[in-house]
C-alpha cells in the first residue's frame, strides 16, 4: 500500500514538474516576444531598425526588415547603426534585404551612430540614403582573417597533433601548425576575393569606378565629415535628422509616429536556447580562421 503512494505521490510530482517546466517556456517566449512601441508624434509611422553590436547573425535584423516591409503602415525606415562590422555573409545578408526594401518603393534612411565601419558601413549601403554625424567612425573597408596558432605551446607540454587530410589546402589556417608560403598565398586569395565583393557593392551603390573605390579602401577609418568629402556618404546629420528625412522621403506631413521593436528582456530561455547566442559562442571557440567585414582595434 505504501509503494503505491509512493508511486502516485511521484507521478504528481513528476506531472506537476513538467507543467510547472511547459508553462516557464511559454512565459520566457512570451516574454521574448517582440512588439512595436510607439516612441512619439501622431501621424504616418515610420520603423526604426536598430543594429547595436558586432554583426554575428543577420537573423534579428532580417526579420525587421521582412515585417516592416510587408506593413502597410508603415510608410518608411530608419536603419540606425552602431556596429564596427562583423561576418561577412551575415553583413552581406543583411545589405541585401535593405536593399530589397528600398527597391521595393519603402524609403530606408541609415543613420549612422558613432561607429558604422566596415560590415557596419556594409549593410548601410542598401539604403536609399547614408546619414552620419561629423564625428562618426566609419569606412574600413576591408577584409580581416586571423589565425592563432598553438603549435610552440604544444611542443612546450608535450603535445603532436596527428592530422589525416585530403589535400594540401584543408587545414590551411589549423592552429596547431604554421602556416606554410603557400598556405598564405591560398588565404590570400580567399581575403582578396571578399575584398573584392565590398570594393564591388562600394561602387555599385555610391555611383563610384573600381578604382576610385580601391583608392579610400585600404582599411583606413574616416569620419563622417571625410567620409562625406570622399562621397562615401549622402550627408550629415543627427538621428532626428533621419527622422525628418525619412519623412520626407514618405511624403509624411507633420511630425510622424515613430515605432520600433521593444528590447526584449534577457530570460534563461533566451541563456539557454538563444541562436544568437550560440552563435556568438561558437564564432569564438571554432578553431577555423576567423574572416570578417570589422574594424581592427
Amino acid at each position: 500500500m505504501a509503494k503505491k503512494q509512493d508511486k502516485i505521490i511521484g507521478l504528481i510530482i513528476l506531472s506537476a514538474f513538467v507543467i510547472f517546466f511547459g508553462a516557464a517556456i511559454i512565459i520566457f517566449m512570451r516574454l521574448g516576444a517582440p512588439t512595436d512601441v510607439s516612441i512619439s508624434g501622431v501621424g504616418e509611422k515610420i520603423a526604426v531598425i536598430e543594429l547595436e553590436s558586432v554583426i554575428y547573425s543577420s537573423r534579428s535584423i532580417v526579420r525587421q526588415f521582412k515585417r516592416y516591409e510587408k506593413d502597410k503602415s508603415i510608410k518608411a525606415i530608419v536603419f540606425r547603426i552602431e556596429s564596427p562590422g562583423g561576418g561577412i555573409a551575415a553583413s552581406q545578408e543583411i545589405y541585401e534585404h535593405v536593399r530589397r526594401v528600398r527597391d521595393s518603393g519603402k524609403p530606408v534612411i541609415a543613420s549612422m551612430g558613432s561607429v558604422a565601419a566596415s560590415g557596419g558601413y556594409y549593410v548601410a549601403l542598401g539604403a536609399d540614403s547614408i546619414m552620419a554625424i561629423a564625428g562618426t567612425t566609419t569606412g574600413s573597408i576591408g577584409v580581416i582573417a586571423t589565425f592563432p596558432n598553438y603549435s610552440k605551446l604544444m611542443q612546450k607540454i608535450g603535445i603532436e597533433m596527428t592530422v589525416i587530410k585530403s589535400g594540401q589546402f584543408k587545414d590551411s589556417g589549423s592552429p596547431y601548425r604554421a602556416l606554410s608560403t603557400k598556405d598564405k598565398k591560398y588565404l590570400q586569395d580567399w581575403i582578396n576575393n571578399g575584398y573584392e565583393q565590398f570594393v564591388a557593392a562600394v561602387a555599385q551603390e555610391r555611383n563610384m569606378t573600381l578604382k576610385e573605390v580601391r583608392t579610400l579602401a585600404d582599411g583606413r577609418v574616416y569620419s563622417g565629415e571625410q567620409a562625406y568629402n570622399y562621397g562615401l556618404i549622402d550627408t550629415l546629420g543627427t538621428y532626428e535628422d533621419a527622422i525628418d528625412l525619412a519623412a520626407k522621403a514618405a511624403g509624411i506631413e507633420g511630425e510622424p509616429r515613430v515605432v520600433r521593436l521593444q528590447k526584449k528582456k534577457l530570460t534563461t530561455f533566451d541563456l539557454l536556447f538563444s541562436y544568437d547566442l550560440k552563435e556568438l559562442v561558437s564564432s569564438y571557440v571554432s578553431a577555423w580562421p576567423k574572416v570578417h567585414y570589422l574594424m581592427s582595434y
